[in-house]
C-alpha cells in the first residue's frame, strides 16, 4: 500500500519512486468540495417556473436552449401531477348529476360510485373506506349518491351497491353486503376488490382475505370427516 506509513515507503517517497502520501480529507474540506460542485450546476435547475421567467435576460444562447428544454420538462411534470391529483375525495352527487359525473366522465378515467342509504350501517362503513381510498388514489374519481335520487324503489337487500365505470361502461359491480365484503369489511379488503377490477393500482401484494375460504373449507371437511367417522363407529357398534 503506497499510503502505508512504513520506513521503506518513506524512503521510496524521498526518491520520488512513490507519490506523496494522500492525506485524508476532513469534513470541512469535503463540504467545501461539495458546495463547489453544486455551484457548477446550471442555475435554472433549481428555479421555479416563475423564477425561470424572471431570469431569462441573464442567460446566454446556450443557456436559453437548455432552459427551453428544462422548462418544457418541468411543465409536463407539473401537468402530470395536477392530473394525477385531480380528485382525492369522496364527493356527494345527486341523481341528475349521474350521467355527467359518471357515465359521461372524461375518457379513460376510472369512476367508482357508491349508492347508499344512511339508515344502513354497512353503507356508512363503505363510505368511510371509500373516503380513505379516495385520498390514497387521487387519480381515480370516487363519488357517492343516495340511492333514491338515482333509482326509485331500490331494494335494501341490494345495498351497499358499488359500480365501477370506465368510458361509460360498467367494468365492475358489487351488489349487497356479501359481494361488498361482509359487515366486517376491512379497508384493505375493499382496496383489493377495486384493484382486481382495475380501478386503482394497489401496493398490496396479496388478497387480505386470502386463506379464509381455505380455512372454512378445511373446517367443513374436518366436520364432515368427524361426522362420517362417528357414523361408521355407530354402525360397527350395531
Amino acid at each position: 500500500d503506497p499510503n502505508e506509513d512504513t520506513e521503506w515507503n518513506e524512503i521510496l517517497r524521498d526518491f520520488g519512486i512513490l507519490p506523496p502520501k494522500e492525506e485524508p480529507r476532513d469534513e470541512i474540506e469535503e463540504m467545501v468540495l461539495r458546495l463547489q460542485k453544486e455551484a457548477m450546476v446550471k442555475p435554472y435547475e433549481k428555479m421555479t417556473l416563475a423564477q425561470l421567467k424572471e431570469g431569462e435576460d441573464e442567460f446566454d444562447e446556450e443557456d436559453i436552449k437548455a432552459l427551453e428544454t428544462y422548462r418544457e420538462k418541468r411543465l409536463q411534470e407539473w401537468k402530470a401531477l395536477i392530473k394525477k391529483q385531480k380528485f382525492g375525495e369522496l364527493r356527494e352527487i345527486s341523481g341528475n348529476q349521474y350521467v355527467n359525473e359518471v357515465t359521461n366522465a372524461e375518457k379513460d378515467l376510472w369512476v367508482i360510485i357508491h349508492l347508499y342509504r344512511t339508515s344502513i350501517p354497512m353503507c356508512l362503513l363503505v363510505n368511510q373506506h371509500l373516503s380513505l381510498l379516495a385520498r390514497k388514489f387521487p387519480e381515480t374519481k370516487f363519488v357517492k349518491a343516495i340511492v333514491n335520487s338515482c333509482i326509485q324503489h331500490y331494494h335494501d337487500n341490494c345495498l351497499p351497491t358499488i359500480f365501477v365505470y370506465k368510458n361509460g361502461q360498467i367494468e365492475g359491480q358489487f351488489i349487497g353486503v356479501i359481494e361488498c365484503g361482509g359487515i366486517n369489511l376491512k379497508l384493505e379488503e375493499l382496496e383489493w376488490k377495486l384493484s382486481e377490477v382495475g380501478a386503482i393500482q394497489t401496493d398490496l401484494e396479496e388478497n387480505p382475505k386470502k386463506g379464509i375460504p381455505d380455512v372454512m373449507i378445511s373446517s367443513i371437511r374436518n366436520t364432515s370427516i368427524h361426522d362420517s367417522d362417528s357414523s361408521n363407529s355407530d354402525n360397527e357398534t350395531k
